[in-house]
């Protein structure tokens, strides 16, 4: 890790978690922008920090072990997506919506971005409809309000022929995916560490449950997914920064995806059922996990998308294409 590295992330473990012990979305929002982590892939020509996907990464996961409530990571890749195309951001709140549905016809957009993250709170958001990824203002739209199983902000916000503005980026789903992937990591870490202190401490039959077998075989199998998520993390942003890094970040979203409903379960039964109680802190961080499973593209999607590349390569191919990819320096 370089120095400058560590240096963010020093910053990011202080800054996420003065905020997570005291949420407050305006006040944290602030303290966000004022430490310039929105600028985290913005060339330094444009102002911004300078930094690379594996920099992005590396907060995320201090995000996920703080839970932040926040749409940190969003905001980042919505961010470089405007520098990329000379747009400014201002002092606007710019999410990335998950999907959308509807019609783009001369400049305008009519129809709804289903679970919009953050949806009440952004300014502006950036979708993909029909293949163009546009910018919308959030003023010319209505927001209808729901929660994701963490309570996190998940509206719907409907558009009638609404300014479009069309940006030349890449599918911002893709971006979002590598979003969860590292908040997730970070998640199932801390996830981990406090079942890890649980059975250090906890006893029974005279003994910590820490030395029975079948907790330590469960536990190990939990630590297993957590690194997989952590290494498909890595080795994605490591693509991304390569300027093609697609394939590398389906298979992340979908490994992720695998490791979240595995992890967690046995998380949660080491724990009994003190795990499930509001008071406990584990369910802040496996409410999130579940719901970040299908944001972005849930099982079904990415392993499609993989399922096809594959089928498209055929197996000489894809054996090539593959190690093609793994020589990349």
């Amino acid at each position: 890790m370089s120095e400058m590295r560590n240096l963010l992330c020093d910053t990011a473990e202080n800054l996420f978690a003065d905020l997570a012990a005291a949420p407050d979305f305006q006040a944290g929002w602030s303290r966000l922008t004022e430490a310039g982590f929105l600028g985290l892939l913005v060339p330094e020509a444009a102002g911004g920090f300078g930094g690379d996907w594996g920099d992005l990464f590396a907060v995320l996961r201090i995000a996920g072990q703080h839970h932040l409530a926040l749409p940190l990571g969003e905001a980042i890749v919505a961010s470089a997506a405007l520098a990329a195309s000379n747009t400014s951001v201002g002092q606007d709140i710019v999410g990335v919506a998950d999907t959308a549905q509807g019609e783009l016809a001369d400049g305008r957009f009519t129809g709804v971005l289903p679970r919009a993250p953050w949806g009440r709170e952004l300014d502006r958001v950036i979708a993909a409809v029909g293949g163009r990824v546009v910018l919308l203002s959030c003023r010319d739209g209505v927001a209808e309000l729901a929660a994701n199983t963490a309570g996190e902000p998940r509206d719907t916000l409907r558009f009638d022929h609404a300014p479009a503005q069309e940006l030349a980026c890449d599918d911002p789903r893709v971006a979002g995916a590598f979003v969860r992937v590292g908040q997730a990591a970070g998640a199932l870490d801390a996830a981990l560490a406090i079942a890890i202190e649980h059975v250090n401490g906890r006893r029974q039959f005279g003994r910590a449950l820490s030395q029975f077998q079948a907790v330590q075989q469960n536990l190990a199998v939990a630590a297993v997914e957590a690194a997989a998520v952590n290494t498909a993390g890595q080795a994605a942003a490591a693509a991304l920064d390569l300027g093609d890094g697609a394939f590398e970040m389906a298979a992340a979203k979908l490994r992720t995806n695998m490791a979240i409903g595995l992890a967690s379960g046995i998380l949660h039964q080491v724990h009994g059922a003190i795990g499930f109680t509001e008071e406990y802190p584990l369910q802040l961080l496996t409410r999130r996990l579940y719901a970040w499973r299908s944001e972005f593209g849930g099982d079904r999607y990415w392993a499609d998308v993989l399922g096809r590349t594959v089928a498209r390569a055929g197996p000489v191919g894809f054996w090539e294409e593959m190690t093609r990819r793994s020589d990349r320096s």
